[in-house]
């Protein structure tokens, strides 16, 4: 059995936590965001492109993502060039982790999931979520992250009640082993079906 599971949410609701529980069970483990962190470094595939259309963004030879943050709250429309760039080259990170991993579940921990249209890349999707107060409680201790800088980024997700109604598992993220016990049931689930 090969099972691909997705893995979404919107920011803070602990999919990262969420991630690690499920390769806690056995299953191999993608991040989209750990593939971007590959892409932007110096020497990564997204490095070139970057510095063709936004060359302030390139510190080192690399993608400096505070200076890349910078550009795009000045021109939030920029966005969509990152995202032309970017979004094929993780697709492609994905495949290969994919095909190399031997794990009978493999998990994508993808936060934009929905919005790039991948669900139907994947057997079944799990959605994690909190309630709105604990997210932004979450996302603003971080230190990290303005109220303004977060409303952006919630503007450029789907909602979560929307990203919930789509998947096939929810996974509740207001304990721990709250988190760990949905995540365990799952991989029974799955592991009894396929």
């Amino acid at each position: 059995m090969r099972f691909n599971l997705g893995l979404t949410g919107s920011i803070g609701m602990g999919k990262s936590t969420t991630a690690a529980l499920f390769r806690d069970e056995g299953c191999a483990v993608w991040d989209a965001d750990a593939a971007v962190h590959r892409l932007y470094a110096y020497g990564g595939a997204a490095v070139s492109e970057i510095e063709k259309r936004m060359p302030n963004a390139i510190e080192g030879g690399a993608v400096s993502r505070a200076k890349l943050k910078r550009i795009l709250e000045a021109d939030p429309d920029r966005l969509q060039i990152i995202e032309r760039i970017v979004h094929p080259l993780v697709r492609q990170d994905r495949q290969a982790f994919s095909a190399a991993a031997s794990e009978d579940i493999r998990v994508f921990d993808i936060p934009l999931l929905y919005e790039t249209g991948s669900e139907a890349e994947f057997d079944a999707i799990a959605c994690v979520f909190v309630d709105v107060t604990e997210q932004r409680r979450r996302v603003l201790d971080r230190g990290t992250m303005t109220e303004d800088q977060l409303a952006f980024i919630l503007s450029k997700q789907l909602p979560i009640a929307e990203k919930k109604a789509r998947a096939d598992y929810l996974i509740e993220t207001d304990t721990v082993p709250h988190a760990r016990q949905q995540v365990q049931d799952i991989v029974r689930d799955i592991r009894k079906k396929h």
